[in-house]
């Protein structure tokens, strides 16, 4: 993607093309950004001795979630009155954290990513994550999910929408410590739909995810 451009980076899984945005953010980064993403089965801080995400903890059984050195990642709304789409809600934002984690730990079969995704959106998410080890990258910076809403279709299906601003999200280099910042243009702002269904742990898992870059309806 291109915070995740720091984020934006084009794999083939099962012969369906998957963009997924990359920890870094901004408008660009090197190519490997692109400004119009999408991601068939998966789209995508704080220290590297954060605390775990705290819905994770809370509930028995879930993983812990840490996130890369100077990652930060804020949800809006982070909740909601009715109890089905506040779980979902939650476990959204759980996929979103161990995205980013996987990234930071250089491991597209980290436990956490795992359990927050399935079937296409589960082999997309760690060819994402892959992209970042094969070239070195973890991510950095803030990156802001906003009019989150989401649809319930039945007991085990629903679909949210939401928009995310990296304009202060980048990838940074391991090797060297270097952050690559870029400027702020209309495509650091991006609208993601994505599916979920319900498996028999009461998660929500992402099973698909598609996202396009500079959406007229997530510009400030």
């Amino acid at each position: 993607m291109t915070r995740r451009s720091r984020r934006l980076l084009t794999t083939a899984t099962a012969g369906v093309t998957a963009a997924l945005l990359l920890a870094g953010c901004g408008g660009g980064d090197g190519g490997k950004s692109d400004s119009n993403g999408k991601i068939a089965g998966a789209d995508t801080g704080s220290s590297a001795s954060a605390s775990p995400s705290a819905s994770a903890s809370e509930a028995a059984g879930r993983p812990k979630i840490t996130l890369p050195a100077g990652d930060n990642l804020t949800f809006t709304p982070d909740e909601d009155s009715d109890p089905v789409k506040d779980a979902i809600l939650k476990d959204n934002a759980e996929f979103v954290r161990a995205l980013d984690a996987a990234i930071g730990a250089q491991n597209p079969r980290l436990p956490a990513l795992e359990y927050y995704t399935e079937g296409e959106g589960a082999a997309a998410a760690q060819q994402w994550v892959k992209s970042f080890v094969d070239g070195g990258l973890t991510v950095t910076g803030t990156v802001r999910y906003y009019d989150r809403q989401v649809t319930v279709e039945s007991k085990t299906r629903a679909s949210l929408t939401y928009c995310g601003d990296e304009s202060k999200g980048y990838n940074k280099v391991i090797k060297t410590g270097v952050v690559k910042k870029t400027k702020t243009t209309k495509n650091s702002y991006v609208v993601y739909g994505v599916q979920v269904e319900k498996n028999a742990k009461g998660v929500w898992e992402l099973v698909k995810i598609a996202s396009t870059r500079g959406a007229d309806k997530c510009q400030p």
